[in-house]
Parts: structure tokens; C-alpha cells; sequence
């Protein structure tokens, strides 16, 4: 019986992986292009946004110049 070459199925398992990444970088890039990816944020720069708006809206806060009241 022939013995399995696992060299061989891990290169054409990173083979497919390449063109799936690809594929997708493409599709990606022509959606951009069409004008259909401009309003969509990816998770880092939805958080940047969400702690500028947070740190922006305190209102509440104590200014920054200014220490907190001592206790006690």
C-alpha cells in the first residue's frame, strides 16, 4: 500500500488558501472601486471612532485641568 504524502496535501491546502485570499482581496477592491464599500468601517477603526465619540461627549466629566474633589 502507497504511503500518504501529507507534503503534498498541506501545499495544495496552502495553495487554496492563497487563491481563496485573493479572490476575496479582489472582490474587496472592486467593490471599493463601485463605490459600495465607502460607508463600511472595519472593527479597528469602528472602535477608534466609538472611544473619540466617548471621550468627546463628557460632558459629565470632570475637566482634565482640573483634579476630582478630595474625599473625606
Amino acid at each position: 500500500m502507497a504511503k500518504p504524502n501529507y507534503s503534498f496535501e498541506k501545499r495544495q491546502r496552502e495553495l487554496a488558501k492563497k487563491k481563496k485570499k485573493e479572490e476575496k482581496a479582489a472582490s474587496k477592491a472592486a467593490a471599493k472601486a463601485a463605490g459600495h464599500g465607502d460607508d463600511e468601517m472595519n472593527p479597528n477603526e469602528a472602535a477608534a471612532a466609538l472611544a473619540q465619540d466617548e471621550s468627546g461627549d463628557a460632558d459629565d466629566a470632570a475637566p482634565a485641568d482640573e483634579a476630582p474633589a478630595p474625599r473625606g
